[in-house]
């Protein structure tokens, strides 16, 4: 469908030359009928001069007197040969020269805030290529320093509904990605080799306390106290120290306890 060319001057040149309905005009012109009203009333539009739409081929006098003679019709704008220019759907998004410096902050802003756009999405959005995102990216940007991250809606780059757009077929792919990866994570730790766990060895169970040979004592302890003590002295020998100049050798312990204890009978 034909868009209508220049509606405000159109709705001008409609109030001033026919007696259409407010509602008939703004349904044609995609005006509001109290908009309408005001430029009718002086109050918008000043200044503009009509637009004939029949001189220019958009309505005929029958569609015109057709709409005037009952208020229910609305306007159909005429079928004309002229061929009409054909949106561009792919190629770069063109960006005035004054705001090409912007892109930087804009492409900082989609990373920092977006992080789900690919690098596809954001070059379509902005109008870039892939080397400025990853430089961006990567902080190897020769203006890096200075880079402050702005919406590329406030700085005129792209429109609301066009990042909105963008945002919810990037979270939609996100959404698919994550249980896939999900299970992937779960089939490699099912499908992952445990290490080698040694096996639990239980401490070998130390020799008996009753089963070591307890060290016998050199020399038993007699019960009665005068033969312990005979006993030891006759073990204990003289020094060879105190033996006499003439070469007699004395035996130490061959005495009795008797004779160097003496008890009175």
């Amino acid at each position: 469908m034909s868009l209508l060319l220049m509606p405000k001057a159109t709705a001008v040149w409609l109030v001033d030359n026919t007696t259409l309905s407010f509602l008939q005009i703004g349904d044609f012109c995609n005006l509001h009928e109290l908009e309408v009203q005001a430029i009718a009333d002086g109050e918008v539009a000043i200044g503009i001069v009509g637009l004939d739409p029949v001189a220019n081929g958009q309505l005929t006098k029958e569609e015109i007197e057709r709409c005037e003679a009952n208020p229910a019709e609305r306007l159909k704008i005429a079928k004309t040969d002229i061929p009409q220019p054909v949106a561009r759907q792919k190629g770069p998004r063109y960006t005035p020269v004054s705001k090409r410096a912007d892109k930087p902050d804009a492409i900082a802003w989609l990373l920092r805030n977006q992080p789900d756009l690919t690098d596809a999405q954001i070059g379509r959005l902005i109008g870039t290529t892939k080397p400025t995102i990853n430089a961006i990216r990567d902080r190897t940007h020769w203006n890096s320093s200075n880079l402050q991250p702005r919406s590329p809606v406030e700085v005129g780059l792209c429109s609301h509904q066009e990042l909105h757009d963008a945002v919810v077929i990037a979270a939609t792919k996100a959404a698919k990605r994550r249980p896939k990866d999900a299970e992937a994570t779960e089939e490699t730790a099912e499908t992952a080799v445990p290490e080698a766990v040694p096996a639990y060895e239980a401490p070998q169970p130390g020799p008996n306390f009753e089963s070591v040979p307890q060290p016998e004592p050199e020399n038993e302890v007699a019960a009665d106290p005068m033969a312990a003590a005979e006993a030891l002295f006759k073990k204990t020998d003289e020094p060879e120290d105190n033996k006499a100049d003439d070469g007699e050798e004395e035996k130490a312990g061959s005495g009795t306890l008797a004779d160097i204890w003496p008890t009175n009978n």
